[in-house]
């Protein structure tokens, strides 16, 4: 059954790659700087209790909008919207801040992590992603669709944006989240944890880190790259059943039957 994106396109290999590990979780803390959707997620999700789940459902959504038939994107698709309408988070300029903010993360982090795309294929990535956009109820015709209007973008979107107490609570149970004490002190978890989301926040853009009022040292990008590069090689030394995002081995299982 078909997807909705094919193996040849751009978000394709965006969505398949290691380097999403990073950008998932630097999409978070980019979307934590509006604070009106900030205060939404705040309202109306049990983030702080359910960090887990929020990282897990998120990380579902892209894969089944990604990989997975047609079908089980939009009903995916359709009972987000419903959500999304039953609480009152259905604004098109917030929900527009998400997905922008999602986008740049993944597609950022993955070219600065190693993954090689031209400058005619990232503008390709903003191009096909608008369909995600549509999905979650936004106009088509209001979604940057290449790398330039997203610059734009966020320029325009620079007044509005702030490191809320909201944002900031948000990042701190990203970067340090609840555990089990076992696994907190008994297993290698929490330190791994604590250096990917570290990672993740140093390769936020100068202006979000700036925001969150992180200091920026000399040479820190040039640091921030090589060590995503590490990370992502790092990655591919494991199996690629274990790199591979559940609903892509989902995928590939059926092509095979």
């Amino acid at each position: 059954m078909s997807s909705y994106f094919t193996p040849d396109s751009v978000t394709w290999r965006v969505h398949s790659d290691p380097a999403m590990v990073i950008g998932g979780i630097r999409a978070l803390l980019e979307q934590a700087l509006q604070p009106e959707a900030m205060a939404g997620v705040t309202a109306h999700s049990n983030f702080r209790d359910d960090t887990w789940g929020r990282l897990q459902r998120t990380g579902d959504y892209v894969g089944v909008l990604t990989f997975s038939p047609i079908a089980d994107a939009d009903k995916l698709a359709a009972r987000v919207r419903n959500v999304h309408t039953k609480l009152g988070l259905a604004d098109p300029h917030l929900l527009l801040w998400v997905h922008m903010a999602m986008v740049d993360a993944f597609l950022d982090t993955a070219v600065r992590s190693g993954l090689a795309l031209t400058q005619a294929e990232q503008d390709q990535y903003f191009l096909e992603m608008v369909k995600f956009a549509e999905l979650v109820g936004i106009a088509p015709a209001d979604v940057p669709n290449n790398l330039a209007q997203c610059k734009q973008y966020f320029v325009d979107m620079k007044p509005e944006l702030r490191a809320s107490d909201d944002a900031k609570r948000a990042a701190l149970f990203i970067t340090v989240p609840p555990l089990p004490k076992i696994i907190r002190f008994a297993t290698p978890f929490a330190p791994t944890w604590g250096a990917v989301s570290a990672l993740a926040g140093a390769s936020l853009p100068r202006w979000a880190r700036d925001l969150y009022g992180a200091p920026t040292l000399p040479g820190q990008e040039i640091a921030t790259d090589l060590a995503l590069k590490a990370f992502r090689k790092s990655l591919f030394l494991l199996p690629e059943s274990f790199r591979q995002p559940p609903q892509l081995k989902s995928h590939l299982t059926d092509l095979k039957k």
